[in-house]
């Protein structure tokens, strides 16, 4: 790890494969090539309506983590370094609110957009998210943060 100050260098960061909301739309899009290839049947209008309901849940969640990040003064970017770590909010009931809040936000898209099969696809995302991002996420925050984060780790689940 860098030391923080020194002129010219920049602290550590998670190191993470690729930016989350790039990794959830790459699969989405796989999810909506996957439903072209496999049409089915004709869904009620209802699952339409559910679906953007859905969304609408999964936006106020991902808003909710920024908030949280805002709050304590660190950046949501995995790409830069964190400065603080957010344990108040969407954070006292997951340890990743803002991947869920993608993660819900990708099954309200496909319900909206009648594509079941692109569900499917929503395994091997949350996989790739699981251990190309929260997995290294986990080990920089732990290396920054130490016992404060392990504490955070035991009282909160990494998902729901």
């Amino acid at each position: 790890m860098t030391a923080e100050g020194q002129p010219g260098r920049r602290r550590e960061t998670a190191g993470v494969i690729a930016p989350p909301p790039v990794i959830f739309l790459g699969f989405l899009g796989l999810g909506f090539a996957l439903e072209g290839l496999l049409p089915g049947g004709d869904l009620p209008v209802a699952v339409q309506w559910l679906g953007a309901v859905v969304i609408l849940a999964g936006v106020a969640l991902m808003l909710s983590f920024e908030i949280a990040f805002k709050r304590v003064g660190t950046d949501a970017n995995p790409y830069r370094p964190s400065t603080a770590l957010a344990t108040s909010g969407p954070y006292r009931f997951s340890r990743n609110p803002g991947y869920l809040g993608m993660a819900v936000t990708y099954v309200g898209i496909a319900l909206a957009a009648k594509a079941p099969r692109a569900l499917v696809i929503l395994v091997p995302a949350t996989l790739v998210i699981q251990y190309g991002v929260i997995a290294r996420e986990e080990r920089y925050l732990e290396r920054l943060f130490g016992e404060e984060y392990l504490s955070h780790t035991r009282s909160t689940r990494r998902w729901i």
